[in-house]
Parts: C-alpha cells; structure tokens; sequence
C-alpha cells in the first residue's frame, strides 16, 4: 500500500530538466523545487508554492514526492533550502534518504 501511494505520488512530479525544477501541477498552478543533481545527491535549494496555495499542504505534497523520486532513484536529498529542511525534520519516515 505504502509503495502504491509513493508510485502515485512520484508519477505526479515532472522533472523539468531544462529549469532545474521538480514541479508538481495544482490546478492550473504549479509548485516547484529548484534542485540539482551532484552524483548520488539531490540538492534542493528552494521550495515555492504560489501565493493561494500556502497553507494547503501542497508544498508538503511536493516534498512527498521529491523523497519518493529520490528513494526510487537511490539519491540522497540535501535540503539547502529551510523550507525543505524543517519539513525532512518533521518526516521522520523521509530520513532514509536525507543526506548526513
């Protein structure tokens, strides 16, 4: 079930490659991280949602998705960014891959 949902999760970020940003799609709106890719870690240096969707768990929904992307893929994620950093904190379940 847990995999089921991490799949679910995953399938709906879009790595758009081009921006350097891993983007989940809200409406007609999008939220995004700003990351690179340095071998097996994947550095996320800023988190944004738009305006009306802070506070609806749509940057957590993201993040979510970012720890299952990166669990699938085997990186570990570098949170530079605080918002990233406090949410890796709160989830203990996405320690397994938060970098050391």
């Amino acid at each position: 079930m847990a995999d089921q949902i991490a799949d679910e999760i995953t399938d709906e970020i879009t790595d758009n490659r081009a921006a350097g940003s891993l983007e989940l799609a809200v409406g007609d709106q999008i939220v995004f991280a700003l990351y690179r890719r340095e071998g097996p870690r994947l550095v996320i240096r800023h988190v944004e949602a738009p305006l009306n969707l802070r506070g609806t768990g749509a940057a957590s929904r993201l993040m979510h998705g970012i720890v299952a992307l990166a669990a699938r893929d085997g990186l570990r994620v570098v949170p530079l960014c605080s918002y990233a950093a406090a949410w890796l904190r709160k989830h203990p379940e996405a320690r397994r891959v938060a970098a050391d």
